[in-house]
């Protein structure tokens, strides 16, 4: 079993405080359109906003080259922040199995039968400067 910050793309984003905006699925790829963390070692890392806990960016995680992918458990039920913002929750889990990955959170539980490596996309050039559903430090 591996973990998912063991993938070069995923080694610097922390999923567990990311969060899910929305899922997308095709017969032969999975994507999770997040806010995410970075963590310092990300090279687009800052300091948090002074009401932010984390580095927040938008991006894309996405499994390529899938065989199948098979719903355990789906849940489309969203969460609101504070701000009264909707997302789906977190990625609590993301691993890779002999032939398939296990991920798992607030919106399901799914298994994605590939042998591709996550990808780790950013889809705006700075971090969300906004951030609607940023964790304050206090």
């Amino acid at each position: 079993m591996t973990n998912y910050t063991d993938f070069p793309d995923l080694a610097n984003v922390y999923l567990e405080d990311s969060f899910v905006l929305a899922i997308d699925e095709t017969p032969t790829a999975l994507s999770f359109r997040l806010e995410a963390v970075l963590t310092p070692a990300h090279p687009r890392y800052h300091a948090p906003r002074p009401d932010e806990a984390h580095c927040y960016a938008d991006a894309v995680l996405t499994i390529t080259d899938a065989t199948k992918i098979e719903w355990i458990i789906r849940s489309s039920q969203p969460s609101r922040d504070a701000t009264g913002e909707e997302d789906l929750g977190n990625i609590d889990s993301l691993q890779h199995h002999a032939d398939h990955y296990e991920i798992a959170g607030d919106w399901g539980h799914v298994r994605v039968y590939s042998s591709a490596a996550p990808r780790f996309t950013l889809t705006s050039e700075a971090t969300n400067p906004s951030n609607p559903h940023g964790n304050t430090t206090a």
